[in-house]
C-alpha cells in the first residue's frame, strides 16, 4: 500500500493570505500546504481519496493520478469537501457512479450542497458534464471492504461534532479530532503507520494540539507518525529537528510505503 500527501495545511492553507511570516514566505518547498487530503494506493492497484480539498485539480496533477476508485469523506468542512467537482474529469472516464463513503449526515449535507451531482434527474446539457457519485454510508467500527481492502469508520470529536477518522489495512489516518477516545485507540492501534493533525502548540477547541498529537501516536503505538494539517507556525526543518523518534511532518506530495 502506497499513501500520498495530497495536502497538509488547515483551513487557510500555507503561505496565508495576506500574511507576512517568514513561513509564509519561505523558499523551501515543505513549507507550501494546500488544504488537507491523501491518496491511498492499494496493493491491487486501486486509489482510494480522503476527501476532496479545494486544491484537488492541481494536487491530482502534481501526484500524477489520473483515476480513482472511491472516495472516503472525513466531514463536511469545506476544506475538505469544495473540490469534489474536480472528479468531474475522473467520473467521465468511469462506466459506473464514483462511489462516496462517510458518516450519513455527512452524506446528507453532501448531497444537499452538492445536489447536482447526486440527483440524477440534474442532466447536464449537452457537451457539458457534472461528477457522478454513489453516496455509501458507513457505520462506525464495521469493516467494509472497498476497492480491495478493508476500511472500518473510526469515530473522533472534531470540537462540537463528530467525524471519522479511518483505519485502513495497516494505515490509521486521522484529521481534525480533537482528542482520540479510548474507543478509537483501540481501532487504530496495530497499524503500521498513523497520520494525524496537530495544529498549535497550544489547545484549540477543534484540533489536536502538537503535544496532544504526540501523546495520542504514543498511545496508538504506530512505528511511524506523520503530522497534518499544519499551520504556519513552524518551518518544516524545524518542527522535524524538534520531534521524538517515530514522529514526523508531512509534507505535500510526501508518498510513503505503509
Amino acid at each position: 500500500m502506497r499513501l500520498t500527501f495530497l495536502g497538509t495545511g488547515t483551513s487557510f492553507g500555507v503561505p496565508q493570505l495576506g500574511c507576512g511570516c517568514a513561513v509564509c514566505h519561505s523558499t523551501d518547498p515543505r513549507d507550501k500546504r494546500t488544504r488537507v487530503g491523501a491518496a491511498v494506493e492499494t496493493d491491487g492497484g486501486a486509489i482510494i481519496l480522503i476527501d476532496t480539498p479545494p486544491e484537488l485539480r492541481l494536487q491530482l496533477l502534481s501526484a500524477n493520478i489520473t483515476r480513482v476508485d472511491a472516495v472516503l469523506y472525513t466531514h463536511l468542512h469545506a476544506d475538505h469537501t469544495h473540490g469534489i467537482d474536480d472528479l468531474r474529469a475522473i467520473t467521465a472516464r468511469r462506466d459506473v457512479h464514483l462511489p462516496m463513503y462517510g458518516a450519513a449526515d455527512t452524506l446528507a449535507g453532501l448531497e444537499q450542497k452538492f445536489n447536482y451531482i447526486f440527483d440524477d434527474n440534474i442532466r447536464p446539457l449537452p457537451g457539458t458534464s457534472k461528477p457522478q457519485g454513489r453516496l455509501v454510508p458507513l457505520e462506525p467500527g464495521v469493516p467494509v471492504r472497498i476497492a480491495g481492502v478493508d476500511v472500518t469508520a473510526v469515530p473522533v470529536p472534531h470540537g462540537p461534532v463528530t467525524i471519522y477518522a479511518y483505519r485502513i489495512g495497516p494505515l490509521a489516518y486521522v484529521t481534525d479530532a480533537k482528542s482520540i477516545p479510548d474507543g478509537a485507540i483501540a481501532l487504530l492501534r496495530g497499524a503500521r503507520v498513523l497520520v494525524i493533525n496537530a495544529l498549535f502548540r497550544t489547545p484549540h477547541p477543534s484540533h489536536l494540539s502538537l503535544p496532544e498529537a504526540i501523546a495520542a501516536a504514543r498511545a496508538i503505538g504506530a512505528s511511524q507518525t506523520y503530522l497534518t494539517h499544519l499551520t504556519h507556525d513552524n518551518f518544516h526543518a524545524a518542527l522535524e529537528a524538534e520531534l521524538p523518534a517515530g514522529i514526523t511532518p508531512a509534507y505535500d506530495g510526501l508518498s510513503i510505503q505503509v
